[in-house]
């Protein structure tokens, strides 16, 4: 069916030009007009109230019409209200679409002659099927949130009109207004209709993605405001209890420990940082443990705290003689330390070793010297250390990463300039997890632990203030980058006089009182404490001379526990007593002078010791044996001191055939106990001597050298703990290389007036000297 729709038109009717909108049929809109724009709509009232709306195409340029389109729609006034500030506002109603014919007249007032466009609403299952469609999909865009007044979504249900509908919808959606006014020259309702069916579908597409969207959004907003909404409440709970979110209070509390610790800038930037990260964790994260022990350890580090110095070096040097006996080099070097500090407040703090056999005092001085300069005290032991990790830690991406322990005992000190003791560094091991020694190259050397970076904080601190000190029982296992970095002090070992001193001033005074005997104190006579040390100790240190002391003093305490007559004087007869029969002898005294058997001194770990080098004859193909676990260097010793005495057979009055079908055989006994060293040279050489010769070598007379193939003698180490070994062992003169005449110095003036010291410069004097 079709529809002729008409409408009593003037043939002459007013033209306002639009640009910013498109007027459709069936729209009532309204219009705000400038002074300028009011007189169409004015003369409106003189044509039926009528006036034409056509978009412009374009500014016009002289000829109103070629600027316009050719379609518009006519509508009608239904309201005209002026403005009190000039202007008006009209209300109008789309009437038809017109096609413009002419422009009659272009001022005052421009009007034109129209004709309506006659439309065709043809009924048919297309355009049923597309209404239908239209509807659905318009009330699908308006599901997503696109209103339409009241009156007109009542009215889509009820118009079936293709023409109708599609200029209805055209309004609701958003298109550019150039696809509007193609919307308005579209004149076959049909087709007119079908492209508002795909614009329409196109904005639903649009407006479901953006739901979609928006649903997603809101919904994780929601959760977030949600979250938000319960902790605050959970907050004000917990306020209202007087408790606090755990975590919140951990943060809080970290934040406070990073604005208080002092540290540098790069360090704080890292720190912030880290804590940026630890606030994004879930706490129910292991990466939130190990985030939060790393900026524990950042936090609680010493940066920028430190012990004051005691600068007073007479009230030093008392508190190091009120806790150690001599050793006065170690004495002086502390001293000089804390004299370059009152006169320069920042310096590098000293890398000293202490070397010397056991028991000489070395750990206990470490503690000393942290007592006299007024710091915290700090050892580990590094013997048996095999992993690098200890030193510089492990990488905190590991888990259960912790710093290395120079970090970890710095930190537990809580001072970043304490006296540092790495014991036994001589006895550092090696695998595969690392070399610790080398790890240790840039903590102790003061050119470069300013900037120590361990592997777990992964930032540099500043070693410079600590004071190191190592020790170590030998030089030689220390490698060589390692020793070059320290500033070596030995310890020798002490004499017996000194051990006298030490006793009576620091060991039994600890030992009685250890041992609960303070109310009722035994007096230990000189006598007895020289009879623990010559037949109970033989040591360079004092450390069993400590529990022999220990031994006296319990078994004394039992006694008064028996009830027993107590025992106010520890005499020798005592010592005997309560320590049972002697376990050393004097070795030297006690023997006589032998052909074959010769007095040697020999340095070990636990000080200086003296040997007996023995040989004999017998006949065989063979030349030389040699036994008593002796190291290569020892064996190249009796080699060479062989070859000097055949070589010079007939000066040292033996005769040539005596080496021929003889088999010499050297033993040195103990000889479960390895032994190794080049200054027993001069020792195998008398031995040699007097075996062929036939002439006794004198007990009494002790020697230590090394020897050439030509019978120079030369320098040795150690003469101080040899020379005090030759003491307890009963000798009474020493031979020694002219070139250690020097090291005379260091060995006490009691035990120069007691001994004899000859220092021969050829194997022929140490001969006339040894040999009767």
């Amino acid at each position: 069916m079709t529809e002729n729709i008409t409408i009593n038109m003037p043939e002459i009717v007013p033209l306002y030009p639009l640009r910013e909108i498109i007027a459709f049929p069936y729209m009532v809109f309204t219009i705000f007009l400038k002074q300028e724009d009011m007189p169409p709509f004015e003369e409106a009232v003189l044509f039926n109230n009528l006036v034409a709306l056509v978009k412009l195409r374009q500014e016009p340029e002289g000829e109103l019409l070629p600027a316009l389109h050719e379609i518009g729609t006519l509508c009608k006034v239904v309201q005209l209200n002026k403005l009190a500030g000039g202007g008006a506002k009209v209300v109008l109603e789309g009437v038809i679409r017109v096609r413009l014919l002419a422009i009659v007249q272009q001022t005052p007032v421009a009007l034109s002659r129209l004709e309506p466009v006659r439309e065709f609403a043809e009924k048919s299952m297309v355009s049923e099927a597309l209404v239908g469609s239209l509807n659905a999909l318009l009330k699908i865009a308006l599901s997503y949130g696109r209103p339409l007044p009241d009156d007109v979504m009542k009215m889509i249900d009820f118009i079936d009109n293709p023409a109708r509908l599609s200029d209805l919808v055209a309004l609701y959606l958003n298109l550019p207004i150039d696809e509007l006014q193609k919307l308005l020259e579209t004149l076959d309702p049909l087709e007119r209709l079908k492209k508002v069916y795909m614009h329409l579908t196109t904005e639903v597409q649009r407006l479901q993605i953006k739901g979609e969207v928006q649903a997603e959004v809101t919904k994780k907003v929601g959760k977030s405001q949600k979250e938000f909404l319960l902790r605050e409440q959970m907050k004000q709970i917990q306020e209202e209890l007087g408790e606090e979110d755990s975590r919140m209070g951990e943060t809080n509390e970290l934040r406070s420990k990073i604005e208080s610790a002092k540290m540098p800038d790069d360090v704080r930037k890292i720190a912030e940082k880290e804590m940026r990260r630890l606030e994004r964790i879930n706490p129910a994260s292991p990466e939130y443990t190990v985030s939060r022990t790393y900026l524990d350890y950042l936090t609680t580090i010493p940066w920028q705290t430190s012990t004051p110095d005691n600068k007073d070096i007479n009230q030093a040097e008392v508190i190091l003689n009120e806790d150690h006996y001599d050793l006065k080099k170690v004495k002086e070097r502390i001293l000089e330390y804390l004299a370059v500090r009152t006169l320069k407040d920042k310096m590098k703090g000293p890398i000293l070793c202490f070397v010397g056999p056991p028991g000489v005092g070395k750990t206990s001085l470490g503690k000393s010297i942290a007592r006299t300069l007024g710091r915290k005290f700090i050892r580990i032991s590094l013997g048996g250390m095999r992993d690098e990790a200890e030193i510089r830690g492990h990488r905190s991406t590991y888990i259960g990463a912790l710093p290395g322990r120079i970090i970890q005992e710095i930190n537990r000190a809580g001072s970043n300039n304490p006296v540092f003791m790495l014991d036994e560094v001589d006895k550092i091991g090696a695998d595969f997890r690392g070399d610790p020694a080398s790890a240790l190259l840039e903590v102790l050397d003061p050119e470069q632990n300013f900037s120590f970076t361990d592997h777990y904080l992964d930032v540099p601190f500043d070693l410079t203030n600590v004071m190191f000190i190592t020790t170590a029982n030998q030089l030689d296992p220390i490698p060589a980058p390692l020793k070059d970095r320290m500033e070596v002090i030995t310890l020798s070992g002490y004499t017996d006089e000194e051990k006298l001193n030490i006793a009576k001033k620091y060991l039994i005074a600890r030992e009685v009182e250890e041992n609960g005997l303070s109310s009722m104190v035994p007096k230990f006579t000189d006598e007895a404490v020289y009879r623990i040390t010559h037949d109970y100790t033989r040591e360079a240190g004092v450390r069993n001379l400590q529990r022999s002391i220990a031994s006296v003093c319990r078994k004394i305490a039992k006694e008064v526990a028996q009830e027993k007559p107590l025992r106010t004087l520890v005499d020798p007869e005592t010592v005997a007593e309560l320590l049972g029969p002697p376990r050393f002898f004097d070795e030297v005294a006690s023997e006589k002078d032998r052909i074959g058997v010769a007095t040697g001194l020999a340095w070990t770990e636990s000080g200086g010791d003296i040997i007996f080098v023995e040989a004999t004859k017998m006949k065989g193909k063979e030349d030389l044996i040699l036994t008593g676990s002796l190291g290569e260097v020892m064996k190249e010793s009796a080699r060479a001191a062989l070859s000097f005495v055949k070589a010079n057979c007939s000066e040292l009055g033996i005769e040539k055939k005596a080496f021929d079908d003889t088999t010499l055989h050297i033993h040195v006994p103990a000889g479960s106990i390895p032994k190794d060293g080049p200054s027993a040279g001069i020792t195998m050489a008398t031995t040699i001597v007097s075996l062929f010769s036939g002439r006794p070598a004198k007990r009494d007379v002790a020697m230590t050298g090394e020897m050439s193939l030509t019978g120079r003698v030369l320098a040795i180490g150690g003469l101080k703990e040899k020379v005090l070994a030759a003491r307890r062992a009963g000798v009474k003169k020493v031979l020694a290389p002219a070139k250690n005449k020097k090291d005379l110095e260091d060995i006490p003036e009691n035990v120069r007036e007691e001994l004899e010291f000859i220092f021969v410069d050829d194997i022929r004097e140490v001969l006339s000297q040894a040999l009767k």
